[in-house]
């Protein structure tokens, strides 16, 4: 039976998903139904495009982030006439790599340069990426050069305040896991054997907890955690009757008081477990191979929007860039702008949706980097990635990823969110590190503030553009996706012929998947609205 364009773009769009907006061929048989193979979004490259649209719609795109080049990408592929708009003078957005001259000036007036050696980076944004998120996919389409990025080390510290013996002392994270799991194992094994547990247990229940257990917690024959090579050597072990000498667990009630596994769960997290990844050279390589893939001639620099219009035909963009102020009018807009930055716009925005745009909350965060002349973790300490946690407001210290064995290298001396960034914020540059420095050496000791060459810091709350580094939803509590307030779900619908698109409209907020697959998924809506 033939099938019309316009009946096969129906079926299209009730069926759903980005994929099969954009050239999914199930609907007439030529490729596998969604029940037979129900997969993610895969971009299509151009020789697999149907139901392109008539006449090349005109979209304006504001903002040359995640979900603003994500978007004008996906766009191109379908044969939309596209214009990027960024107020910055780079792409990437929030995502941000500081490498040798970078310069920035904050909204306090105060402006950096960079000064790292050749080949050092920082990444100031976005730092990971799990291996789950679309984020890889978009690296193996781009052509990005992966690397993996050690979200844990075994070999890193914890250092908590208190008042235990075991408080303001650095232990390894592997010490603390021993000491931790073992106690745990052994309480655990204590009550079974006591009958705390007969009535949840069956006896061959408690058999194989207590077969668990002894592993889990590396126990004695007679149920008890007596320390374990699992927590380190205090002299490594070596050839003939070189044993090597296992330190000494704390005291059960040290461990259990001091809170030293208070962090564990960090890596148990869906989107933090290993193996996690980075591009090699920068996180903003991923931006800079999208804005060769879009053209660069289709993305204007330095074009701070200031007013966004719905018109009777279309919508009108007001911008200033070079000194002089001019619009561009188009069919659609995209905006990507952080939502609260649109309010300041000139608009003629619904107002329940500029509401509901003021009910996206701006996080603090911010990020330091230092650079060592020395790699004295590496030498000194043994570690190679990952990063040490501690509940002083620098939260944490993050080891290079790259570069191992070099002269140089550099850290992030603090990444914080919160209070605690707001005890940096309001601080000079030079006072942020001297700040990190001192309590970087009351985890890591005195070399930490040896050897240092230059450093960097930052905060998305005193950044141009950004004001924010993740949006908290007024009402959802501290969740990072999977709260639908009133005032999201309306901004999952276009104003008249205003799409919104951004990390904050999806299910992994602060994660550059979020903005990417919210980018899509507005893409896919557009796209069906014109093909109808």
């Amino acid at each position: 039976m033939a099938v019309t364009r316009r009946s096969f773009m129906h079926r299209l769009g009730v069926t759903g998903g980005a994929g099969l907006a954009y050239g999914a061929m199930a609907t007439i048989g030529l490729a596998p139904t969604a029940t037979a193979a129900e997969h993610a979004f895969q971009g299509p490259k151009m020789d697999d495009l149907i139901g392109r649209p008539g006449g090349a719609p005109k979209v304006v795109v504001l903002g040359a982030g995640p979900a603003g080049l994500c978007s004008a990408y996906e766009l191109r592929k379908a044969g939309y006439d596209v214009t990027v708009l960024e107020g910055r003078t780079r792409p990437g957005g929030r995502v941000w790599t500081v490498r040798k001259g970078t310069t920035e000036t904050d909204l306090d007036g105060e402006t950096q340069r960079c000064t790292f050696s050749e080949g050092q980076v920082f990444n100031l944004g976005a730092t990971r990426i799990p291996q789950s998120h679309i984020t890889v996919d978009y690296c193996r389409e781009l052509g990005v050069e992966l690397q993996v990025f050690p979200n844990q080390n075994a070999n890193a510290m914890v250092n908590y305040a208190g008042d235990t013996p075991l408080s303001k002392s650095s232990v390894t994270y592997r010490a603390a896991k021993a000491d931790t799991y073992g106690y745990m194992s052994e309480l655990l094994q204590k009550a079974t054997s006591q009958g705390a547990l007969d009535q949840v247990l069956s006896r061959e229940d408690k058999e194989a907890l207590s077969a668990f257990l002894s592993g889990f917690g590396d126990l004695s024959s007679d149920g008890r955690y007596l320390g374990s090579s699992r927590r380190g050597y205090s002299t490594e072990p070596g050839a003939g009757l070189e044993f090597g000498s296992e330190t000494r667990p704390a005291p059960m009630s040290d461990v259990i008081r001091s809170g030293i596994g208070r962090n564990f769960a960090f890596e148990f997290g869906y989107d933090q477990a290993m193996m996690m990844f980075t591009p090699v050279g920068g996180m903003d390589r991923i931006y800079h191979a999208f804005q060769e893939r879009i053209g660069r001639s289709r993305i204007t620099y330095g074009a701070e929007v200031t007013g966004l219009r719905n018109t009777s035909s279309g919508v009108s963009v007001d911008y200033r860039a070079g000194g002089r102020d001019r619009s561009v009018r188009a069919d659609y807009v995209i905006c990507t702008i952080p939502p609260q930055l649109v309010g300041r716009l000139r608009t003629n925005l619904p107002a329940d949706v500029l509401t509901a745009l003021g009910a996206a909350k701006p996080v603090a965060a911010g990020k330091l980097a230092i650079e060592y002349s020395r790699r004295w973790w590496e030498l000194d300490q043994r570690i190679f990635g990952g990063a040490s946690n501690t509940d002083r407001d620098i939260a944490q210290i993050m080891f290079p990823f790259d570069h191992y064995n070099a002269d140089r290298g550099v850290v992030v001396g603090y990444y914080n969110t919160g209070r605690r960034q707001e005890a940096f914020e309001p601080l000079t540059h030079r006072q942020r590190l001297a700040k990190a420095v001192a309590e970087g050496v009351e985890i890591h000791g005195d070399a930490y503030r040896r050897d240092i060459t230059s450093s960097f810091s930052g905060s998305w709350r005193r950044t141009k553009y950004s004001e924010g580094a993740w949006a908290s939803w007024q009402g959802a509590g501290d969740s990072h996706g999977g709260a639908a307030t009133p005032e999201y779900k309306k901004l999952l619908e276009p104003a008249g012929r205003v799409y919104f698109a951004g990390d904050h409209l999806s299910n992994a907020i602060a994660w550059q998947h979020g903005a990417f697959t919210s980018a899509r998924s507005v893409v896919t809506a557009l796209h069906r609205r014109v093909m109808v």
